[in-house]
Formats: structure tokens, C-alpha cells, sequence
């Protein structure tokens, strides 16, 4: 899954550079709306990694490889440890089990929110083209 939203990404930016409003990979068009639900998906779990990290940082004594090596660990629920979770005072180790619930409920019910929660707008803003770069 994640390889798949990096290629996505990967295949957006070159697209982008080359000036085509689609995003095709493999023969098919990838919509818009699958590609907000994929970045807010992927940069909410970025979120909750960094904030994990830093919740533990304040928790703990550890170097920062070892606590985000936790984080990332807790986080995609693969059971790999450092061998600090044994040491870790009782903060840490909530922090660590919301890391490990959000890893593994919270991203596929952030994208089910997402995409129910689509609501048409009764009214359009202005568009505007900035200067970017």
C-alpha cells in the first residue's frame, strides 16, 4: 500500500513537470479526489509518527533513532523493537499503544471519513493562480 501512494506521488510530480493535468498509472487515469484522499492519508499518518516521536522524546532519556525507531515501529504494527519498551515509564507506553491503534484502525477509517464525508458546496470561491517558485 505504501509503495503504491509513493509511486502515485512519484507519478503526480512528473506529470506535473511535464505540464499533463492526469495522473496515469498503468494504463488508467487516477482521479483527483483519490489522490487528496491518499496525501491526507499518508500526511496524517506522518503526523501522528512525528507526534508520537515527540511525545516520547519528552517521556523518555533516549536517543532520537531509538524513539523514532519505535514510533515508526508502533505505528505500522510490525513488532520490532529496540529493546526500550521494557524501560519505558507507563506515558510512553500509552503513547506507544495509540501509535499502534492509529496505525492500524486509524488510516483506513480517516480514508472511509474522507471519503463519506463528501459534501457538494452551495456556493464556489474565486480562483486564484499564485507565483509559485
Amino acid at each position: 500500500m505504501a509503495g503504491m501512494v509513493l509511486f502515485a506521488a512519484f507519478e503526480w510530480n512528473r506529470n506535473e513537470v511535464r505540464g499533463r493535468d492526469q495522473v496515469t498509472i498503468a494504463h488508467r487515469s487516477i482521479s483527483f479526489s483519490s489522490q487528496r484522499q491518499a496525501l491526507s492519508v499518508a500526511l496524517l499518518g506522518i503526523a501522528a509518527v512525528v507526534s508520537g516521536t515527540m511525545l516520547l522524546l519528552m517521556f523518555t532519556d533516549y536517543s532520537l533513532e531509538k524513539v523514532l525507531f519505535e514510533s515508526i515501529s508502533a505505528f505500522a504494527t510490525v513488532g520490532m523493537s529496540t529493546g526500550i519498551t521494557y524501560n519505558l515509564p507507563p506515558a510512553a507506553e500509552w503513547v506507544l499503544m495509540a501509535l499502534m491503534f492509529t496505525g492500524r484502525i486509524g488510516t483506513v477509517a480517516v480514508a472511509s471519513a474522507l471519503a463519506l464525508s463528501a459534501r457538494p458546496r452551495l456556493y464556489r470561491l474565486p480562483e486564484e493562480r499564485p507565483i509559485i517558485g
